[in-house]
């Protein structure tokens, strides 16, 4: 006899996309009267709105304003643990990552649970006043009489000048 059953499944903790919750004699019934089979529970992990996950550890993007970034400071990171306090060295490029230990997953075969990977997004200010805007063109102008202040961009400007030169010898 053919029926539909539902069954109440203990999901261990730590268990990722894909893994699979086997139950014991809960499958199809046996061949010619035997014992019935096993069933097999795939996981399916829904994407969280404020971490990803890679196997054991978590990967979060960590929003930082542009006076942080430039000065340092610090910022309150949510984790599955509770907030922690994340210090912000002073000149922290967007992109930047700080490794927050112990604060990722445990996964069904490792007791200790994973890494936390903050990356740090600078943003940058919007609806500015008058006021706001004059400030930033101040701070503009006396920032571009020293080119110590934009270390990428000295070095995208030497990328740029190398590939050019090798186009160039290439051509000819």
């Amino acid at each position: 006899v053919q029926q539909s059953r539902t069954l109440e499944i203990r999901i261990p903790a730590g268990v990722d996309a894909g893994n699979q919750v086997r139950l014991e004699g809960k499958g199809a019934a046996g061949v010619r009267g035997g014992p019935p089979g096993d069933l097999y529970v795939e996981v399916r992990v829904r994407p969280h709105r404020l971490f990803e996950r890679d196997g054991a550890t978590l990967l979060c993007e960590v929003p930082i304003s542009f006076a942080t970034a430039a000065l340092g400071g610090a910022v309150e990171v949510p984790t599955l643990g509770g907030s922690v306090s994340l210090k912000i060295p002073p000149g922290t490029q967007s992109g930047k990552a700080f490794r927050l230990r112990g604060k990722g997953v445990r996964t069904v075969r490792q007791t200790a649970p994973g890494d936390m990977i903050c990356t740090a997004m600078v943003e940058t200010p919007v609806n500015l006043g008058a006021e706001q805007k004059e400030l930033l063109r101040r701070l503009e102008r006396s920032m571009s009489e020293s080119a110590v202040h934009s270390p990428q961009a000295d070095s995208w400007l030497e990328r740029g000048r190398q590939f050019v030169e090798s186009l160039k010898s290439w051509l000819h």
